[in-house]
This record gives C-alpha cells, structure tokens and sequence, in this order.
C-alpha cells in the first residue's frame, strides 16, 4: 500500500536549501517542470527539486508529561532526522562543502548525531544509530 515517505521541510529560501541538499550533501534529485519556473535549468535557482533520500524507516516516540501535566519528554511534533554508516566521516565530507556543523557529535543512547545548519530554514540532525534499523528491510 505505502510505496515511499514524503518529507516537507518548510523554508525562508527555497533555492538555497535545495542547493544545500544538493551540493552539500550530495542528494540526488529530480526536476519538478510542473512546479518549477517554465524552461529553467534544473541548476537554477527556479528549479523545483524533488530529492531521493534513499531508504526510510519511521519511528513513533512517546511524549510523557509529569503529575502536574508539564512535558518531561519532546511535546508533539514531527521532525526529520538523516541517518549514516560512519557520523565522523559524514561531519568531514560537511565541513568540506562548507557545510556548518552547528552541535555535535553528540552522544545519545540511540545513537551519535550532529547537527547541521540548513540555509534557510531549522538545522536537520543527521546521525550514526546505536538501534535497530528498519530501512533495509
């Protein structure tokens, strides 16, 4: 039924986001015409682009509030989150293409993350995971 997650990321500069996923980290796209400016070259800043993000997997975390009712945990909400094999690795090939590194490499218990200035709109965390995966399945 399900054939592919869509992720949104809402931004104050589109073309400088998308040139982020694209010569920062390398993502490989499709040019929406549709969306796009009519005639624009798929490198321009008109250019609507659809990244693939390869393989997906999605997890539902539980919010939790004390006796009072007050949020102990992450309140509601959805985020985006980028996985790797090597974190290491994946903040050197960042800072290379000018990428800012704008926390980390933290340790949590899932995992070592860092995050990642995104022009234009919030930082995304891209992280190595400590638990199990589903996106191979």
């Amino acid at each position: 039924m399900i054939t592919a997650v869509h992720t949104l990321i809402y931004s104050d500069d589109p073309p400088a986001t998308r040139a982020f996923f694209r010569d920062v980290l390398d993502l490989t796209w499709v040019s929406d015409p549709g969306s796009s400016e009519a005639g624009s070259d798929p490198k321009s800043a008109d250019s609507w682009l659809i990244f693939d993000t390869g393989p997906s997997e999605l997890g539902v975390h539980p919010t939790r509030t004390d006796a009072d009712g007050d949020v102990v945990n992450a309140p509601r909400h959805h985020q985006i989150s980028l996985m790797v094999e090597d974190i290491a690795e994946a903040e050197a090939t960042i800072r290379a293409r000018g990428g800012e590194i704008v926390t980390g490499p933290r340790d949590f218990s899932w995992g070592t993350g860092i995050e990642v200035a995104v022009p234009g709109t919030d930082a995304i965390l891209i992280y190595e995971p400590k638990h199990a995966t589903a996106y191979h399945l």
